[in-house]
């Protein structure tokens, strides 16, 4: 019965922030007809106010985010082309993150460095760890193989520690650009600034769930080396 109820805890603390975050964009994904323009042009306009033309603004299908590579903000569909108050918040998020670039916020230039190069050392990680029944096979060793896991283990560990350092750029891109440009551009009414300010928190936690489910995938290798 223990082992149950953990494993239920265990489940609501990977898949909880998910949900919540799905469940606070979709109860403020409604058209709003009295917006002006959808986040998509806020975007433009916002990027343009502050004298920032070279960053584009284009459509993505994998997930709202700012590409310091390219300089250019991505929404999705619904929040490039949508009249909503989640893709204002979201759109103006995505701005803050090229606000942060264009000002070389250290931190953003911290995880560009570490993202450019985690997607190889994830590979990598997986390949040494998919091997080590080879290794064993081969050399028979057992510091050897011991060696090998936690090689492994370092490396797919490294998701989780890139997740968790970019937690503070996602805040200082909702709470310290993203909402008091809606603040002060006046792009939303009073009455709008609790719900934006629950779309920025959710958008900022984007990252807490991504390092769960990271987890997730580091316990399942756990397992499979049992």
């Amino acid at each position: 019965m223990l082992y149950a109820i953990l494993f239920i805890g265990f489940l609501c603390l990977i898949f909880g922030p998910q949900l919540w975050i799905r469940h606070v964009i979709s109860k403020h994904s409604k058209p709003r007809p009295d917006f002006p323009g959808t986040g998509g042009e806020l975007a433009r306009h916002l990027l343009d106010e502050a004298g920032l033309h070279n960053i584009g603004v284009e459509l993505t299908e994998t997930g709202d985010h700012y590409d310091p590579i390219d300089r250019t903000v991505r929404l999705s569909k619904e929040n490039l082309d949508g009249k909503s108050l989640s893709a204002v918040a979201i759109a103006a998020h995505e701005v803050g993150h090229a606000f942060q670039h264009a000002q070389n916020y250290r931190p953003l230039i911290l995880r560009t460095a570490i993202a450019t190069k985690l997607h190889m050392v994830e590979r990598v990680g997986s390949a040494v760890l998919m091997l080590t029944p080879v290794i064993a096979i081969i050399t028979r060793s057992p510091s050897i193989i011991a060696l090998e896991i936690l090689t492994g283990i370092l490396i797919l560990s490294s998701s989780i520690v890139m997740h968790a350092i970019t937690l503070p750029v996602e805040f200082d891109a909702s709470f310290n650009r993203a909402l008091p440009l809606l603040k002060s551009g006046n792009y939303l009414d009073n009455k709008d600034l609790p719900s934006a300010h629950e779309v920025l928190k959710a958008a900022a936690f984007t990252y807490v769930a991504a390092a769960l489910t990271s987890l997730l995938d580091f316990t399942r290798w756990m397992r499979l080396l049992r």
